[in-house]
């Protein structure tokens, strides 16, 4: 498996690989359109593509910071489901011997718990910290969310820092 970068919205997969962002998370998850396309030229920001050989399962948009990758959203093709894609972009991912931090929903409803399962099975832990996701858009509130990392809990000191750069370079003019 590999990961294809994408920088620019010309690239010829991007409107395909939007149609699934699109259809995997609701409007309160996506980024707006202007913004997703502003953020593709961050040097720390990736829209990558997932593909096992030559065929297309999924994406996964993550920042990569010195000391963390943040992965923002992950999500396979819905008909390549349920075959280990999942599990093996997220071994991408580990690959770069960096902590990985990603948020979930908490577990409240069959399929939160099913997604929180899937991280711990991955080697990923809750983190103790509160946090509330920032809005994609203007008219959201932020929400509840957990924090979940790889390989271990982080210190209070990599939770400031990973707050400070979520408000300040990965959601900075987020909607304008």
């Amino acid at each position: 498996m590999i990961l294809e970068r994408i920088t620019n919205a010309d690239h010829p997969m991007y409107e395909k690989a939007r149609e699934l962002y699109r259809v995997s998370f609701p409007y309160h998850e996506r980024r707006e359109e202007a913004s997703q396309e502003r953020i593709l030229k961050d040097d720390t920001y990736h829209f990558s593509l997932v593909y096992d050989e030559d065929s297309f399962v999924g994406i996964v948009l993550y920042w990569e910071v010195e000391e963390y990758i943040y992965i923002e959203h992950i999500c396979i093709r819905p008909e390549m489901r349920n075959h280990q894609y999942g599990r093996k972009t997220l071994e991408l991912i580990k690959e770069k011997n960096k902590t990985v931090i990603l948020e979930i929903d908490p577990p409240e409803d069959e399929i939160s718990i099913r997604r929180k399962g899937f991280y711990e099975r991955a080697g990923f832990v809750e983190n103790p910290y509160e946090y509330y996701q920032l809005p994609y858009h203007r008219e959201d509130k932020e929400c509840p969310l957990l924090i979940m990392t790889y390989p271990e809990v982080i210190s209070r000191e990599l939770y400031d820092d990973f707050l400070d750069n979520l408000k300040n370079r990965f959601m900075y003019r987020t909607f304008e």
